[in-house]
């Protein structure tokens, strides 16, 4: 074999070795460069899946849990009365301060919500009005979320009035008296006696006593009687 076609065979096999592995590494690159792609998109779908909203929900805010006992100083949004309300009827307020609890702070905005349990009206001869309302969710500042809250009724009674309407029948009674006695003696005493006692007993009967109302402004403190855990921000 002379040397020109040795070295022409030794060309031919180097060339036919170096496109192989030119062939092989660029399969190997497209594979690499395949495999990653799914991966890409699937990472790229996971983030996707998450609304941008839901992931900035939490950005900001903090949970805690508020145990039972808190106390939340409300001031009342919507008043209530015992001759002016009826059951079920809603009511709201907010709180009258910030409160603070294990270092995250409820802002004075937050609002409760809640319904009137009680509303009795004063009867004509017994009865004292009473009017009491309980609150049953909770909307911390700067949120639309609603969280279920069990608290404590608040409620207020009317003033006792039957010893009142007791001294008015005496008062009657007694004034009759005077009056039949200056106009006919023992026998009118006893007549006046009768009537003066008879009208006052009238007044009484025909007039109920106090009603009683808690007004928009006032302020109350509700206690929670359930833990309970929310977000706020801070």
């Amino acid at each position: 074999m002379t040397f020109s076609r040795l070295f022409g065979t030794t060309v031919v096999v180097l060339v036919t070795v170096g496109a192989v592995a030119a062939c092989n590494g660029a399969s190997a690159t497209s594979s690499k460069a395949t495999g990653s792609a799914p991966a890409a998109a699937a990472a790229s779908g996971s983030a996707a899946s998450v609304p941008a909203a839901s992931r900035s929900a939490d950005e900001g805010t903090r949970e805690v849990t508020l145990p039972a006992g808190t106390q939340l100083p409300i001031v009342l949004d919507t008043a209530v009365g015992s001759d002016t309300s009826r059951a079920e009827e809603p009511v709201h307020a907010h709180l009258a301060h910030a409160i603070e609890v294990h270092g995250v702070t409820l802002g004075e905005g937050s609002r409760v919500s809640g319904v009137v349990t009680d509303a009795t009206q004063s009867g004509k001869v017994k009865g004292l009005a009473h009017v009491a309302v309980r609150f049953d969710s909770l909307t911390p500042e700067g949120s639309d979320a609603r969280y279920p809250i069990h608290t404590s009724a608040v409620g207020r009674t009317a003033e006792n009035t039957h010893k009142k309407d007791a001294l008015e029948i005496g008062g009657g009674a007694a004034g009759g008296a005077i009056i039949g006695a200056l106009v006919g003696g023992k026998k009118g005493a006893a007549i006046g006696t009768a009537a003066g006692g008879g009208a006052g007993t009238a007044v009484v009967l025909s007039t109920r006593g106090k009603e009683t109302r808690i007004p928009k402004g006032s302020r109350l403190t509700l206690h929670l009687t359930e833990p309970v855990t929310i977000r706020v921000r801070g």
